[in-house]
């Protein structure tokens, strides 16, 4: 999935996986097409099945590691890649891989579609654990939440033409009151990127093909923890909100029937203005990286707001 760039799998990278799993005779370019993405799908002789992923930065690294360390023990077997080994010389992981197909690649009928979002409330909210948060965590969701609303004013320089002199008040106002939820927000150990790209599906879906009449039947299964950390709880809906969210009021629903309880009234007001928040980030990362994808989603949130259509945030 490569475009452009040479992202065969490095010969250190090799001879490291294949002293834990042994020879590896099928190796295929997995990554996004992003330029820092390295990942590769790879088959032992057994026919067993690994990823290898390269992060891009120690940071993410960490994190990815502190996820996957956390995933399987918290969301059960089968709903998460397994940690097989690390080499943080190399920055690399090898994960099992697990069945499925990202709900973002495929035409779910309307019951698989909710029983997606249901799963994914109830696995997510098994994430985060908010009972057995250790008081390091909790600072480092406070700290994680300031960051993020001192951030701002950077991004919207960044972001320059792209950015209205309203918008730019409207993400400055949002940076304010969220300052203000800090200490009402619940912190949990949050996955960081939740997405439909970012979760697979087991069934009888196929790619592009819809069946109005199937049952939800399938099951799903959390992948890529490179953004997991401590963070308010919330943040881990902002990307679901302006995403498969809007205009599915069914999705949201069945999601936070599968998380257990719906948002409390300071999760209600800091949607919105993390969206905003998120919409600047946007704007500042998405034109610079050529990720037109981010860029819209920028920009198709912050004219969401404006307009005043929160109906898909609370």
């Amino acid at each position: 999935m490569s475009h452009g760039h040479d992202k065969s799998l490095p010969p250190s990278l090799r001879v490291w996986a294949e002293r834990v799993v042994g020879p590896l005779p099928a190796v295929l370019d997995a990554s996004h097409p992003r330029e820092t993405s390295r990942v590769w799908d790879v088959t032992d002789s057994r026919g067993r099945r690994f990823f290898i992923k390269q992060s891009a930065s120690a940071a993410l690294y960490e994190r990815e590691t502190f996820g996957y360390q956390s995933a399987v023990p918290a969301l059960g077997f089968g709903r998460a890649p397994r940690l097989v080994e690390t080499d943080p010389r190399q920055l690399a992981l090898l994960l099992t891989a697990v069945p499925g197909t990202p709900v973002s690649r495929l035409v779910l009928s309307g019951p698989e579609h909710r029983s997606a979002h249901r799963q994914f409330g109830a696995l997510l909210r098994r994430l985060h654990g908010t009972d057995k948060m250790p008081g390091a965590g909790r600072r480092e969701a406070r700290t994680a939440l300031e960051r993020l609303a001192d951030d701002a004013e950077h991004h919207l320089t960044r972001a320059g033409d792209l950015m209205s002199e309203g918008r730019r008040a409207l993400v400055r106002r949002s940076a304010d009151h969220v300052r203000k939820l800090t200490d009402l927000l619940a912190p949990a150990h949050i996955h960081g990127d939740a997405q439909e790209r970012n979760v697979l599906w087991t069934g009888p879906a196929v790619p592009g093909q819809r069946a109005s009449t199937r049952e939800a039947s399938g099951q799903l299964a959390v992948i890529d923890f490179e953004r997991s950390r401590y963070a308010p709880a919330v943040q881990d809906f902002v990307r679901l909100a302006c995403g498969p969210w809007q205009d599915r009021d069914d999705l949201r629903d069945a999601f936070f029937h599968g998380y257990g309880r719906p948002l409390t009234d300071a999760e209600r007001q800091a949607l919105p203005c993390l969206a905003a928040l998120d919409a600047a980030s946007c704007l500042a990362y998405g034109p610079d990286h050529g990720e037109h994808d981010v860029t819209a989603r920028g920009l198709r949130t912050l004219a969401r707001l404006e307009s005043g259509a929160l109906g898909a945030f609370v």
